[in-house]
């Protein structure tokens, strides 16, 4: 959002840290997704940017993307987002048989590594951002998570803290 996320900050002593913003409700939404290589033992980060709130159709999209990337069978695991129901996703895993949906318990965030993406992302890389367009957010956005692609040790240890087997 182009409403900032305000995190503690250094100032020179006595001077009191100051973020001015303008007061919009702007907003860019992500979707992403963790990969995971059993054989190479290798983890990838793959995400889509959206200047609308994520609906089903962008669900589509991002799937049949991770499809055009990933080889062999895709098991997708997700949480209970009312995006994420199977109404009308039958179809693409009938379209796409190489493709498995596979839901998380209810109510068990910490069980899901993009989660604690997304966390680091609000409370790490865009705390404390003033920009004067939502264009200006995505485009900090998109360059921090490519970033973040190429920090191979980061996306492990969200995979770590989810505590789950590679």
């Amino acid at each position: 959002m182009l409403i900032p996320t305000v995190r503690r900050t250094w100032a020179p002593v006595g001077q009191t840290p100051i973020i001015r913003h303008r007061y919009n409700h702007a907003r860019i939404s992500v979707i992403g997704g963790l990969s995971v290589s059993p054989k190479r033992r290798r983890l990838g980060f793959y995400f889509r940017l959206h200047a609308k709130n994520i609906s089903r159709d962008e669900v589509h999209d991002f799937l049949w993307y991770l499809l055009r990337h990933l080889r062999g069978h895709v098991i997708v695991i997700w949480d209970g987002a009312s995006i994420h129901h199977r109404n009308g996703l039958d179809a693409i895993c009938d379209q796409y048989p190489r493709l498995h949906l596979e839901k998380l318990p209810a109510y068990a965030p910490e069980l899901n590594p993009v989660e604690y993406i997304w966390g680091y992302m609000k409370q790490r890389e865009l705390a404390n951002l003033c920009l004067h367009t939502i264009g200006e957010v995505g485009t900090f956005a998109r360059n921090r998570l490519k970033s973040m692609q190429r920090r191979r040790q980061l996306i492990t240890a969200f995979w770590q803290q989810a505590q789950l087997p590679i």
